[in-house]
């Protein structure tokens, strides 16, 4: 039998599981990305046969393969965060936020590279690289504590202080984390340049770009859906969910090729699209395409993370390799992201929900291979234990507390934003 044959019945069994697992957890005290985290490191436990086994599922030796994977799992969900965005832009409207994009992720970058620097005997450089890896919360796996679809209670999109922040900090720090990632290469190669004009054109600049792109794409990515004369051509005539790859890939190549930031771009166009048009039926359309296709990708992402920790991703992992995950993840993100939200419009119940479900998830995985695909920084094995470790640990954590907890302050009226 073929590794073809084997891989195509794994397919098939994972399309099934995606279709089945989130019904028969619905309302359980556990979530999908849990049970296929657990199927994976049962399976990768097992004494599989060649070519399987002996750390054939190691992300290292296959880094090209999962920085597509995730980087494809990204857009996706970056273009369904966007579009599930229902609250007007504004700087005082979108204030939490801002907050958690400008102070507790920079902070918790800074905190986590000093504590790799001192705990792990990091070099500066590749301490900045684990830390940057672990900054980025997650558009998919944080879906479910999110934005919901845009036909069932609309005004969570609007006036749910906590689901929309975790939905729009996690649709644009996932860009955001893209300087950090360079500066830690930066640093991490053998003869660094930090001038100013590195810092601007290749640092600042790009982030700019994206937003610029991602603005001019949405507006007409948004006039071909809603507004175009011609009813044949008006996309949102047709119940077809594929327009969202459009609208994930197009924005991104655009700025991509001008050097822009392609995630921050994505998700901008998104949010400009659901702008032009907040209640047309056809957001429900994409959502539910978007959907399922998130529920393809989170099985895989974390059965394979599972098969890699199961056939010996943590072989050699050390307390202290666990304990800065853990604290990162449990600590650094919940105490930074509290105090930066003191004194906003979120409201304490709200503020505490925010700092506490940072999820992290793909864009960890993403970052980690994206890095070490470009230089082979000693210490890589540290990397990528404390990266799974930590990716484990969100997800177990957060997938067990997330739903009832936020229904909770919901049910208590604490996910309003104090006006």
């Amino acid at each position: 039998m073929s590794s073809l044959t084997v891989l195509f019945g794994v397919a098939g069994l994972l399309a099934l599981a995606a279709a089945i697992v989130p019904k028969l957890v619905a309302d359980r005290p556990f979530s999908v990305p849990l049970v296929m985290l657990g199927a994976g490191i049962g399976l990768g436990l097992l004494p599989l046969p060649a070519p399987y086994g002996d750390g054939w599922s190691d992300p290292a030796a296959h880094l090209h393969g999962v920085e597509s994977f995730t980087q494809l799992g990204i857009l996706v969900a970056l273009a369904g965060a966007g579009l599930s965005v229902d609250r007007p832009f504004g700087l005082r409207r979108w204030g939490s936020t801002w907050r958690l994009l400008a102070l507790t992720m920079p902070l918790s970058i800074l905190l986590v590279a000093v504590l790799g620097h001192w705990w792990l005997a990091l070099t500066p450089g590749v301490a900045l690289l684990l830390a940057a890896a672990l900054a980025p919360t997650d558009p998919v796996l944080a879906g479910d504590i999110g934005v919901p679809h845009p036909d069932v209670e609309p005004e969570l999109a609007r006036d749910n202080e906590i689901r929309f922040t975790l939905t729009t900090e996690a649709g644009l720090n996932d860009g955001l984390t893209m300087p950090f990632v360079l500066l830690g290469l930066a640093l991490a190669g053998s003869e660094p340049k930090l001038d100013v004009s590195w810092v601007l054109v290749d640092l600042l600049l790009p982030i700019a770009t994206g937003v610029a792109i991602g603005v001019a794409a949405g507006w007409l990515l948004g006039w071909a859906i809603f507004r175009t004369p011609s009813d044949r051509l008006r996309l949102a005539e047709y119940a077809d969910g594929l327009v969202l790859l459009a609208l994930a890939f197009l924005p991104y190549a655009l700025a991509e090729l001008a050097h822009g930031n392609g995630f921050v771009a994505v998700f901008v166009a998104a949010v400009a699209v659901r702008t032009q048009e907040r209640s047309h039926e056809y957001h429900g359309v994409l959502h539910a395409f978007g959907r399922q296709l998130e529920r393809l990708f989170v099985p895989l992402a974390l059965l394979g993370l599972g098969l890699a920790v199961g056939d010996g991703l943590l072989r050699g992992l050390r307390v202290i390799e666990v304990l800065i995950a853990v604290v990162a993840v449990l600590v650094v993100r919940p105490v930074v992201g509290w105090v930066s939200l003191l004194g906003s419009s979120a409201g304490r119940p709200a503020s505490l929900a925010i700092a506490f479900f940072g999820v992290r998830g793909i864009g960890t995985l993403f970052y980690l291979a994206y890095a070490l695909n470009r230089i082979p920084v000693p210490q890589q094995d540290v990397l990528w234990r404390v990266g799974a470790v930590a990716v484990a640990v969100s997800v177990l954590v957060h997938g067990v507390l997330a739903e009832p907890a936020i229904q909770r302050i919901e049910r208590m009226g604490g996910h309003l934003p104090d006006r």
